[in-house]
């Protein structure tokens, strides 16, 4: 019966538990039993009656249920957490996936994107953001975006911050920022107010790279500026058919655009032959995309004008020209002007004779023209003989007049083939072609043209006041004799010819002869010498007594001497000419006041020679040159010399010219002291108003008078009269040139007791002189006037010609 209740599984509950108690006592006896880890023995067994091992069987079997159901089921739930495992795992991994898919989306994506705080602090910034910066995102975080926003736009994002934090709404600038290395870009900024559960209220930021936006709004705004410029614009479709004109194009040629839309081009043409066919300008347009030139157009009124046209060729991707585009301005000014400039670049404005320009390009035609032919030119060098004088005496309106009278004059004695120019002031020159190919035959026409150009110019031009007679000098050459002469060559013959024309008497002709080159070279050499003997100090001065009365020395006259190499000694009368030509003349006057000034200093503790004066000769150039008076102050000071005993001589014919600035010059310097005597008085002409109003000390008569004074009245008479215009209005007189007692004495006689001549002695060099003075017992005179600016007579002991020297000064 116990069986079948075990083997009828009905009878047992499924889910039935053993008691509390049963079980626990079975629990508990087998815990014993385990726990004495005995064995269940008979004696045991026995001790146990059948229905309790029974009983104990049985609840051993309901456990053993419980335990293997109780197991299902947790191999039941760890099935199911196994299959949460792994659906978290796979939950996990899409995370993941979604996560990087985010992060390359952030950071890769077409925009850049940034968040920043309130203040403007960047907390994360995308790649695309740090690649448009031009830094790594590593040098970005922590950093405030303005340091990335170029400092004019600033502003702009200020603005846009403020408005976000007042309003919580989307803005957007477009503002320039700039990258690592300075280049700027133009980005759009678009920015959102978000909260962060880290960082509070943020603000999320989308840059935009808008340069090639902005790049073509402006280039837009300027194609449409352009469109709408001065020039005329023509737009037409690809069969020249007239889409668009603009506003120039109705000002330039009086059409609408109601009267031109959907015409051709072709109803501009003022039908007049052109340089260009309209076959031409297409095919070079085909060829090229491009024409430009001019053409003659009609105005709507029927008016012709010159027009410059450029045609431009639009094509598309495919390279199919979709239209033209035709620039169109009117140049009926500009050739105006071209032809003016081209009048003045190659025509003098006063005669309107060709000028220098011209007239080498026609002389390079006319040697090509030889060469080729065979034939002769000539040349004809003219210049007006007094010329100056008239211009000065009447004015430069009647100076103007004469050139005008003389051009016109000189055009009757040439043929049609043959050139008259100007070159400038009173030059004009004379081309003759297409002479004879035998040299004297076309000699003897070009010296026939010539004679009868000095005839024309000889008569009387009405000028006013007065009509006056000119005349001219004429240097002439042949050329295309040799084929290798240059451009310049005939000219500079020509030019030496004139110049030995002058030399002969003016009013005549000379022909250049080779020896007329042998003087220009050596001129040129001469030069060459000169500018280097300023570098070297190859000058000294020589010092020429000036002596009061029989015996007594109270100055000397500084004269410049030019020791040249392979020369010996040179005298300034073949140098100073040709200084005062290439300038040279400020850079020597220089040297010579320097050592002039020097020398005072170095005789000031002299017995002897301390009371000496130093006259020195000042040319025109230097006189009105803007720095000459604080060149000579400034000398003055520089070496220390006592400016009274520094004596500056002028010359009459600088009186002609510029008195008012002379006068004030001359002024400057005598406030300081320097002394002016007026040297070859009575040669040139003076204005005795502007004699007298000049700070003189002394004239010097000329040496030209003193020379026949015994034997020529003239002379003598003029040298009476200076001394007694000098007397007169308070002036001592020195003269020069007296190489005779006799001489010497007529001057005494009529009032001059100051001389310099051979009488006394020749220039000498420094020692000489000094040796000189020695040995004449010249020694004790007075002393000098007292300086009336600076007291002290010595030189300071602060000046570079305080210490005695053999040499004279270094050239500056």
């Amino acid at each position: 019966m116990d069986v079948d209740k075990r083997a009828n599984p009905s009878r047992v509950p499924q889910h039935h538990a053993p008691s509390a108690s049963v079980g626990d006592s079975l629990r508990q006896r087998a815990t014993e039993i385990i726990g004495s880890k005995t064995s269940l023995t008979l004696a045991a067994t026995q001790a146990m009656t059948l229905p309790d091992m029974q009983q104990l069987f049985h609840e051993l079997q309901v456990h053993q249920v419980e335990l293997e159901m109780q197991n299902d089921e947790l191999q039941r739930h760890q099935t199911e957490l196994e299959m949460q495992n792994d659906e978290l795992h796979r939950t996990q991994e899409a995370l993941r996936r979604e996560r990087r898919r985010y992060s390359d989306l952030f950071e890769q994506a077409p925009v850049g994107y940034c968040i920043v705080t309130e203040a403007g602090v960047l907390l994360q910034i995308n790649l695309t953001a740090a690649n448009l910066l031009g830094r790594p995102q590593n040098e970005l975080v922590q950093q405030s975006i303005t340091w990335f926003i170029c400092y004019d736009d600033q502003d702009s994002y200020y603005l846009l911050r403020r408005q976000l934090i007042a309003t919580g709404t989307p803005q957007s600038r477009e503002l320039r920022m700039k990258q690592k290395d300075g280049t700027q870009f133009w980005a759009l900024l678009q920015a959102t107010v978000a909260k962060d559960p880290s960082d509070g209220l943020v603000h999320r930021m989308i840059v935009s790279d808008i340069t090639v936006r902005k790049q073509a709004e402006q280039d837009f705004r300027i194609a449409a500026t352009v469109f709408e410029s001065t020039e005329g614009m023509i737009i037409t479709d690809a069969r020249q058919i007239i889409l668009r004109v603009n506003d120039a194009f109705t000002k330039i040629t009086g059409y609408g655009s109601a009267d031109v839309l959907g015409r051709s081009p072709g109803l501009l043409r003022a039908g007049r032959q052109e340089q260009v066919t309209d076959a031409e300008m297409w095919l070079c347009i085909a060829q090229n995309d491009a024409w430009q030139g001019e053409i003659w157009h009609r105005r709507k009124n029927g008016e012709v004008y010159p027009a410059r046209l450029t045609m431009t060729a639009v094509r598309n991707e495919n390279g199919v020209v979709t239209n033209y585009v035709a620039i169109l301005s009117d140049v009926t000014e500009r050739k105006a002007a071209d032809e003016k400039i081209r009048n003045l670049a190659f025509y003098d404005p006063l005669t309107q004779l060709p000028n220098r320009r011209l007239l080498m390009d026609r002389l390079a035609l006319a040697l090509a023209v030889c060469k080729h032919f065979q034939c002769k030119g000539a040349l004809l060098f003219l210049d007006l003989d007094g010329f100056k004088t008239i211009n000065d005496t009447l004015g430069h309106l009647q100076g103007d007049l004469l050139l005008e009278l003389v051009a016109a004059r000189l055009s009757t004695c040439v043929g049609d083939g043959d050139t008259v120019a100007r070159l400038g002031g009173d030059e004009f020159v004379v081309m003759l072609e297409e002479l004879s190919n035998d040299v004297p035959t076309a000699a003897s026409e070009a010296k026939a043209i010539a004679e009868l150009i000095l005839t024309t110019l000889d008569h009387l031009y009405p000028l006013s006041p007065v009509p006056c007679r000119i005349t001219c000098s004429i240097g002439i050459t042949l050329f295309g004799i040799d084929d290798s002469e240059t451009l310049g060559e005939p000219m500079k013959r020509a030019d030496l010819a004139m110049y030995q024309a002058k030399a002969a008497g003016r009013n005549t002709l000379r022909f250049f002869h080779p020896q007329m080159q042998a003087v220009v070279t050596e001129r040129m050499a001469l030069e060459k010498d000169l500018r280097e003997a300023l570098k070297l100090g190859q000058f000294q001065l020589y010092y020429q007594p000036q002596m009061e009365g029989a015996s007594h020395l109270a100055g000397v006259e500084a004269l410049i001497r030019w020791q040249r190499p392979l020369h010996g000694l040179v005298l300034p009368a073949e140098f100073i000419p040709l200084s005062e030509e290439t300038g040279l003349i400020l850079a020597l006057g220089h040297w010579v006041l320097e050592a002039a000034c020097a020398q005072l200093v170095r005789w000031a503790p002299r017995p002897g020679f301390s009371h000496l004066t130093i006259a020195v000769n000042v040319s025109a150039r230097q006189l009105h040159h803007s720095q000459f008076v604080p060149e000579v102050l400034r000398m003055l000071e520089l070496t220390g010399a006592n400016p009274n005993q520094l004596k500056l001589e002028l010359t009459e014919s600088l009186l002609i010219s510029q008195v008012e600035e002379v006068i004030a010059k001359m002024g400057t310097l005598k406030e300081r002291g320097v002394r002016f005597s007026l040297d070859d008085f009575g040669t040139g002409y003076s204005s005795l108003s502007h004699l007298k109003r000049m700070p003189l000390e002394q004239l010097k008569i000329d040496q030209g008078f003193v020379r026949d004074i015994l034997i020529n009245p003239n002379d003598a008479a003029i040298s009476k009269m200076v001394i007694a215009l000098a007397e007169s209005i308070g002036l001592t007189v020195i003269a020069e040139g007296v190489e005779t007692i006799a001489q010497r004495d007529f001057l005494a006689s009529q009032g001059c007791h100051a001389y310099q001549g051979f009488l006394f002695s020749r220039p000498l060099p420094l020692d000489e002189f000094e040796t000189f003075a020695e040995r004449a017992n010249l020694m004790q005179w007075p002393a000098p006037p007292k300086q009336s600016i600076r007291p002290e007579a010595t030189p300071s002991s602060k000046s570079p010609y305080a210490v005695a020297r053999t040499g004279p000064p270094s050239q500056t």
